[in-house]
């Protein structure tokens, strides 16, 4: 997946990805003994008569109407003319050299036209601007709003033999169902001469597989692959991504590989081998789920004004709990970034980057410490949530060994909503919820929060991903949006709404009394991580 912006443009309100699926019809055939091995490369027309290279596709043997697998990523400028050109060759060399390649004809268009017509077809011409016979190019575009891929680990058994003299050189295709049928997601790669193969692990944009919905059909065709483009089925299936991970929770996910053909002509027919997934994780493409923050589209955006979603989220929110904490001392961390001077991902540092004394005075050194350290880091991923709970957790473990109700702490994550660690983090919670520790998850952006509220077991017992119940319920999830524009006694109301019962419930489980003399005031401590 190749990912271009436009060169030298400024940051701007209205600008969104867009993605550019490839695919081609009766291109030339310029091989004497065998057909053309097509190869698609994208320019962007920057200034004037310049053209500077996207991308290109991968390569496709012996094929005049290829499905190119490989996708492009542009930065779609509302008000600005985009130029492109796509170039279609004929590849002879192995290092896909354009000197020693035979031109199969171009398309000049706007992204503007892509977009407009979601599904755009136009006849290829030559650089005389003849037509190039009667080929033809098709560019599918779709908006990238998700940036979640899928992780596949993926391997077979058993398969159908097709080659005479070996066995079978077998390949998947990973198709998404649209409204015109199923488009091309993923190919992987060809394993040879065997019957029980094992693919490199490979990641599929989740948007390009599903669309972004995880109960959406997807099919999956393994091929035997033949030098001469002619490929043999071998079979076929289709589920989803919620089939898969759940089938997967044991061991593995397996699938029969059906040819229907061969099942209608067969008495006895099975199946034509099975397909093992053994590995489907939903995680984040590393590019900061939050966005760049020198662009106004990210939720961490450095405003000159000194406003984004998370400083309002701390403010908020911190204003609130805070007066429940003794001393107003807020140790703060972050998770998922890129940290000085190494720029190692960390997962678990403090904001003031003082590892020996992470706390910081009041909600306004909470502020000062985001503002202070955002600059100096760079947004990264993945987003894991367990590193954080553990540590406030393995604090809970030294307050508990007092056997008295003196202490009770309080872990505030602000997110915008994605997670990449849930089985961890699940354990975690499920640990946490026999400790004197609550969870507050904030909610900012206008992301899918179906992970938070299921994190929030208001449903239910809570359990974790092996089946452990949790003691009790700890995390309340608040979408921060819904009270932003609201009164403050709202957002107030909603933070602390579960707090206090599970503050007593813990103490009165645990049959723990508040020492003699002075009862002091509950510790609560803030963790506001700039993700």
């Amino acid at each position: 997946m190749a990912e271009a912006g436009a060169p030298g443009s400024r940051a701007m309100d209205c600008v969104t990805k867009v993605a550019l699926n490839i695919s081609c019809d009766n291109l030339l055939d310029m091989d004497a003994f065998s057909k053309s091995d097509p190869l698609c490369v994208l320019l962007m027309n920057t200034s004037g008569p310049h053209w500077c290279e996207i991308g290109r596709t991968e390569k496709i043997d012996n094929c005049l109407n290829p499905k190119f697998s490989k996708s492009f990523v542009i930065d779609y400028y509302f008000e600005m003319v985009q130029k492109l050109r796509f170039e279609v060759y004929d590849i002879d060399s192995e290092t896909c050299s354009l000197q020693d390649a035979d031109f199969l004809g171009e398309l000049e268009c706007t992204l503007g036209q892509i977009v407009s017509s979601r599904k755009f077809t136009r006849p290829l011409v030559m650089k005389d601007k003849r037509p190039a016979g009667k080929g033809s190019i098709t560019i599918c575009a779709e908006e990238r709003t998700d940036n979640r891929v899928v992780e596949f680990e993926v391997a077979a058994r058993k398969l159908d033999k097709k080659d005479f003299f070996g066995k079978s050189d077998p390949f998947l295709e990973f198709y998404k169902q649209t409204e015109t049928g199923w488009q091309l997601a993923h190919r992987t790669e060809v394993v040879k001469n065997t019957l029980n193969p094992t693919w490199r692990l490979f990641r599929i944009p989740l948007q390009s597989l599903c669309g972004g919905d995880v109960e959406k059909s997807i099919k999956v065709d393994c091929v035997d692959y033949n030098s001469s483009g002619s490929h043999d089925f071998i079979g076929s299936f289709q589920t989803t991504l919620v089939q898969i991970q759940e089938a997967s929770q044991t061991y593995a996910a397996e699938f029969e590989c059906i040819n229907s053909r061969k099942k209608q002509k067969k008495k006895g027919y099975k199946n034509s081998g099975v397909i093992i997934i053994k590995k489907c994780k939903i995680a984040i493409d590393f590019t900061g789920s939050n966005g760049d923050p020198r662009t106004p589209r990210s939720l961490h955006y450095i405003n000159p004004q000194g406003y984004n979603e998370y400083l309002a989220a701390i403010w908020a929110v911190g204003s609130v709990i805070q007066d429940y904490d003794s001393d107003k001392m807020f140790p703060a961390f972050g998770f998922g970034a890129q940290i000085p001077p190494t720029m190692q991902v960390s997962h678990e540092f403090p904001i003031n980057f003082n590892p020996s004394n992470p706390f910081c005075a009041g909600i306004e050194g909470v502020v000062q410490a985001y503002q202070q350290c955002l600059p100096q880091v760079k947004l990264y991923g993945p987003t894991n949530f367990s590193p954080i709970i553990n540590h406030v957790a393995h604090f809970g473990r030294q307050a508990i060994q007092q056997q008295t109700a003196s202490q009770y702490f309080v872990l505030l994550i602000i997110t915008d909503g994605v997670i990449t660690d849930m089985d961890q983090t699940r354990s975690a919670i499920v640990n946490a919820s026999r400790l004197p520790m609550s969870i507050i998850i904030v909610g900012v952006g206008g992301a899918d929060f179906t992970a938070m509220e299921f994190l929030d077991g208001d449903d239910g017992t809570f359990y974790s991903a092996t089946g452990e119940a949790a003691m009790r319920d700890i995390v309340q999830f608040v979408p921060f949006r819904q009270f932003q524009h609201g009164p403050q006694e709202m957002l107030a109301q909603s933070v602390l709404a579960e707090v206090p019962g599970q503050v007593t419930g813990f103490f009165n489980i645990m049959g723990l009394r508040p020492p003699q003399g002075d009862i002091p005031p509950t510790d609560i401590s803030a963790s506001a991580p700039p993700q």
